[in-house]
């Protein structure tokens, strides 16, 4: 039985998915149950910001997903070896390496994985790049015409599918001999926001425009959205180069076998989603 946080989000959708295709027992782990579920998926309610509540999803586990950032990570991590849980993927951050604590992201991505490290049981740290699906939060403005206006214009990105992140996880749930190992799962290219705008108006068969965003006001619109910390945080990747997320690696293909996806190839799976 694996038990898979986030079994609503990007990876863990993905990663629910795989399992019950694979015909592995997958336990999803949910603050309230779906209306629509998987056949072949237990729900289970629970929540990661209060340990205690995740008994019953962790009981007869052998493996667990998790997510990064929460309060009581350490907590997290000791009812799932109460639980007998012999194998934990933990996603973390590209960032994690850096160990600056001052940054505000990259602080709950350490303070995870040293939770992860002592907690004795045996572990896989995934750090990917950006994700292909955050091209998901540019629908407002694709549905108000055909400019799609960015921050952070002149940033590379080796973007990655959620599905593919998910499928490292799975192997590392499922296999051996990735106990003690960090790995970080990128797409197969080094995208500009522009090559991406381009990429999915040839897939959706629009003309669209890329507009790069003043760096004054983006950290006016994500200040609206967020703590200032984080766009401190974000602006700390991204404008002051903090945070190289565009170098390609081979992770994903060593590990599954199969080649990353490409954003061209993750548009069209997702098409319906931009109509």
């Amino acid at each position: 039985m694996i038990t898979v946080a986030g079994s609503t989000g990007n990876i863990g959708s993905e990663l629910v998915s795989i399992l019950a295709a694979a015909g592995e027992p997958v336990r999803a782990l949910v603050r309230k149950v779906p209306a629509s579920t998987l056949d072949g998926v237990e729900y289970v309610t629970g929540d990661l910001d209060d340990p205690a509540s995740l008994a019953p999803a962790l009981d007869g586990a052998s493996g667990v997903f998790l997510l990064p950032g929460y309060r009581d990570m350490p907590g997290v991590l000791a009812e799932a070896r109460r639980a007998g849980v012999q194998r934990v993927v933990q996603l973390s951050g590209g960032s994690a390496g850096s160990g600056d604590m001052t940054n505000a992201v990259t602080r709950y991505m350490v303070v995870t994985e040293r939770a992860v490290h002592d907690s004795g049981l045996p572990w896989t740290i995934l750090r990917p790049s950006a994700f292909m699906s955050n091209a998901l939060r540019w629908l407002p403005q694709l549905r108000a015409g055909d400019t799609v206006r960015l921050p952070f214009a002149n940033v590379r990105a080796a973007v990655v599918d959620p599905h593919d992140i998910a499928a490292v996880a799975a192997t590392a749930l499922l296999e051996g001999g990735h106990e003690g190992r960090t790995y970080y799962p990128t797409g197969p290219e080094s995208l500009l926001p522009a090559d991406q705008v381009a990429i999915l108006g040839e897939t959706l068969g629009r003309d669209l425009r890329f507009e790069a965003q003043p760096d004054d006001e983006a950290r006016a619109e994500m200040t609206a959205q967020m703590p200032a910390e984080y766009v401190d945080a974000f602006f700390d990747f991204y404008v002051n180069g903090s945070l190289d997320e565009s170098i390609v690696r081979p992770t994903v293909q060593d590990v599954t076998g199969t080649p990353p996806r490409t954003f061209a190839q993750w548009a069209k799976a997702h098409i319906t989603a931009f109509a």
